[in-house]
């Protein structure tokens, strides 16, 4: 029996933003993103190479105004496609972390996808922008992934000097837990990973 296939595509348009969002989960890691901030790009673009997640991202905001409303609504829509193409999550193995080191700066991240979203950020930059974005941004990014695609998310930076190695290690970081947390386990048969055979709601599961 094949597996059923994990897509999703999702339409987010307010006031300040339209974007849209297809992402395979079983795919090669291909993007195809285009939000109008180059730095951003390039970051969303190491997410789906090192989580193998195929991204399509075009994304339409007021960056001539700030970049915060582009930057957070990004990270809502493609949570929101992971989310969908996950469905109820059975037969994924759930946790997934990842050490990454860039250079002189080395970031950790594990994430629990448990349906239940939280967001723990250590990363302290020392520089307030960063190849044109301000860097609080992304924490903004990544509490918003966090939400909508329903991560426990825990990100932390150990050590390290460029803010450029840092940033993208966190990125690689948040791939590579993803892409073990979403893979199927093949002894799990279809279950839902959870005593309680749902996730989400609650913290016993």
């Amino acid at each position: 029996m094949s597996q059923p296939t994990r897509t999703a595509r999702v339409e987010r348009v307010t006031k300040e933003t339209s974007i849209t969002v297809a992402v395979d989960l079983d795919g090669r890691g291909r993007s195809q993103i285009a939000t109008g901030i180059g730095f951003f790009d390039h970051m969303l673009e190491q997410l789906s190479r090192h989580s193998l997640i195929d991204i399509e991202c075009d994304a339409k905001g007021d960056i001539d105004v700030t970049l915060h409303h582009t930057v957070e609504d990004t990270g809502i829509t493609i949570g929101e496609a992971v989310s969908k193409a996950l469905g109820d999550r059975r037969g994924i193995r759930r946790y997934g972390s990842a050490v990454i080191p860039m250079d002189e700066a080395c970031a950790r991240v594990s994430l629990d996808a448990s349906n239940r979203p939280y967001l723990i950020w250590r990363v302290t930059f020392e520089r307030p922008r960063l190849d044109g974005m301000d860097t609080e941004h992304f924490k903004e990014w990544f509490q918003a992934f966090a939400q909508a695609a329903g991560l426990t998310l825990h990100v932390e930076v150990m050590y390290g000097e460029n803010s450029h190695h840092m940033i993208e290690a966190c990125y690689k970081g948040l791939a590579r837990a993803l892409r073990q947390a979403i893979e199927p386990d093949p002894r799990m048969a279809g279950e839902v990973p959870s005593t309680k055979g749902v996730l989400g709601g609650s913290l016993e599961v």
